[in-house]
């Protein structure tokens, strides 16, 4: 009988990823960023283990969405108390703080658990070119279709 891979949380192995968000369609590059951020694309993917990769986005300010997102699509934030709803226009978001628009469709991509909250602490987004991340060496992803 063929035992069943198990992988221990002392044996994760995170590689440094940096993926340009330039010209890129907003779902489309968080359904890849999601995938690193869990593990899913290496042989010992294990669901209950953390073991995904560090994901270091740059030029989140220039992702793309297509048809008539900018005008309609809105950002919903609340603070649990009555009324506390706080509804933004995506248009408006990316011009203050564009690295949310991202962090929001990532974090939505990802369990809803302990484990996904864990796993959203290793993505870095940043507007510009710019990180601070060079000494880790990440490696450029390239993405499908892209």
């Amino acid at each position: 009988m063929k035992k069943s891979f198990m992988l221990h949380p002392q044996a994760v192995q995170r590689n440094w990823w940096i993926v340009d968000a330039k010209d890129q369609v907003l779902g489309r590059l968080c359904t890849q960023v999601a995938v690193l951020l869990k593990g899913k694309n290496k042989p010992t993917y294990t669901p209950h283990v953390e073991n995904g990769d560090h994901v270091v986005i740059i030029n989140a300010d220039k992702v793309v969405l297509t048809g008539a997102k900018w005008e309609t699509k809105k950002h919903f934030r609340t603070s649990g108390r009555p009324g506390g709803l706080s509804i933004t226009p995506v248009k408006k978001l990316k011009t203050e703080r564009p690295a949310r628009i991202l962090e929001h469709a990532i974090r939505g991509m990802l369990p809803k658990t302990h484990l996904g909250r864990k796993m959203f602490n290793h993505v870095l987004i940043y507007a510009g070119e710019s990180h601070p991340h060079s000494a880790q060496h990440p490696q450029p992803m390239k993405l499908k279709g892209a």
